[in-house]
């Protein structure tokens, strides 16, 4: 598996971290930072998929490592940006990107499990993540960039999903909020929001569901559903120098959705 690097990012020599990299758009990102030559830190709770796509990188010629990290648990975390200084010295690039919908009700239905877990993992988790990647990226000359995968959801609401939408709108303001502490130290944050995307999970929830995909397609102005690597290149983007003046933003790369 490969994707075409459309605009030639070159990250000869830097140290890239992705979290929830074993699928979909996860291992889209994976694969475009070891297509431009970064090295890379992988991580995910999906232990088989999750060292397929460190095979998968390790086959464009970068230095790859893949550990097991459940973004929840500081410890975790914190043991997983260790590995990548104590491989590679540096850490250069970070994209937050793991994270779960959590069970669809709505807000005066939705269980306190429901709510706990998904702001445990798609908040908190990020959070973390950042938390112990600012600390990294500080101690070094070029600080270096960390893009959150939030989702349209965390621009507008999608009723049936409370705690998936406080969640990703709770990354926007996060992102927001970290890019403005550390922009004056040279350190960038921002956050992209996808709306429709053709992983193997809408794939096939569209096989199951008739009439899904027609109507999904319609509802974007592009009328089409966005691909993994479009996601992936924007996320390349905002870590290259390319985006050098630009921090605090939240990108939709959603066809068009929120700007009806």
């Amino acid at each position: 598996m490969s994707i075409k690097n459309h605009l030639n990012f070159q990250f000869d020599g830097q140290v890239a971290l992705v979290t929830g990299a074993a699928v979909g758009i996860g291992r889209e990102i994976a694969l475009a930072f070891a297509q431009s030559g970064a090295r890379l830190i992988l991580s995910d709770v999906l232990e088989e998929e999750g060292h397929h796509t460190a095979e998968l990188a390790r086959q464009q010629g970068v230095d790859v490592i893949y550990t097991h990290c459940d973004v929840s648990d500081e410890s975790q975390v914190k043991d997983m940006v260790a590995q990548a200084l104590n491989q590679f010295g540096r850490l250069d690039m970070a994209c937050n990107n793991a994270g779960v919908e959590g069970v669809m009700g709505a807000a005066g239905e939705t269980s306190n499990e429901n709510w706990d877990r998904v702001m445990n993992i798609n908040l908190r988790g990020a959070w973390l993540c950042m938390k112990y990647e600012i600390q990294a990226m500080l101690q070094q000359k070029t600080k270096g960039s960390i893009v959150n995968i939030a989702s349209i959801a965390g621009l507008i609401g999608f009723p049936g999903l409370p705690a998936y939408v406080s969640s990703k709108h709770g990354l926007v303001g996060l992102t927001k909020n970290a890019a403005l502490e550390y922009a004056a130290q040279g350190l960038r944050v921002n956050a992209i929001c996808p709306g429709p995307i053709m992983t193997e999970m809408l794939k096939r929830i569209m096989a199951t569901t008739p009439g899904l995909q027609e109507s999904m397609t319609n509802s974007v102005p592009a009328k089409r559903i966005g691909e993994c690597r479009e996601v992936a290149d924007s996320v390349l983007f905002l870590c290259s120098p390319y985006s050098g003046y630009t921090t605090g933003q939240a990108l939709a790369i959603d066809g068009g959705w929120v700007a009806q």
